[in-house]
């Protein structure tokens, strides 16, 4: 037992995520698109669990307002979602794509500050390959993307998605175990 165990009484505080791998997806974005052939839309969303406490609510309506005042100087547009499970998504749209990943950034990084960071749950990306959605959904909790290809009514296309994982090995930092992959069903991305 190390002296920091004894100290924690045998406890060790979980490792966290690395916050910058968020911004990996900055540089993907060009493999996906020239090297894969996947095309960005334009939008992205972050989800969260929200909390009735009012430090909570002031914290996501300072940080809606400074992603609108942001706006101005960048484009992006700012929209807020519930979904059916309760859970909250900013909504982000730009022409460009690394705005988009910062804007993420402030969002995650403006929660994380007032100590809401374990309500985060995913970022997800969007791209199109030959009309259908591609998902890169980055896990907060893990710190790693995965792929995420629906084709139907809760369906997946699981064969492309490992082979986007194969693709972009060096890329991203990808969630290693395929149980953790967790479908996002009616992501309101569109």
């Amino acid at each position: 037992m190390g002296l920091l165990d004894a100290l924690l009484g045998g406890r060790r505080k979980l490792k966290q995520p690395a916050p910058d791998r968020l911004f990996a997806m900055t540089t993907a974005q060009i493999t996906l698109e020239t090297g894969l052939g996947l095309v960005h839309r334009n939008v992205a969303g972050i989800v969260f669990q929200p909390l009735a406490t009012g430090d909570f609510k002031q914290i996501v309506q300072e940080t809606e307002e400074l992603l609108r005042s942001a706006a101005r100087d960048t484009g992006t547009t700012v929209e807020t979602a519930d979904d059916e499970f309760g859970y909250r998504w900013i909504v982000l749209r730009d022409q460009d794509f690394e705005d988009l990943v910062v804007s993420m950034n402030v969002v995650s990084g403006q929660l994380e500050a007032g100590g809401y960071g374990d309500r985060l749950l995913a970022a997800v990306f969007v791209f199109e390959e030959d009309g259908r959605r591609v998902y890169f959904i980055y896990n907060f909790k893990r710190g790693a993307y995965y792929p995420f290809v629906p084709t139907g009514d809760k369906q997946r296309d699981t064969e492309r998605e490992l082979r986007l994982k194969a693709q972009l090995a060096g890329e991203l930092p990808l969630e290693q175990e395929l149980e953790r992959w967790y479908p996002l069903w009616d992501i309101p991305l569109g």
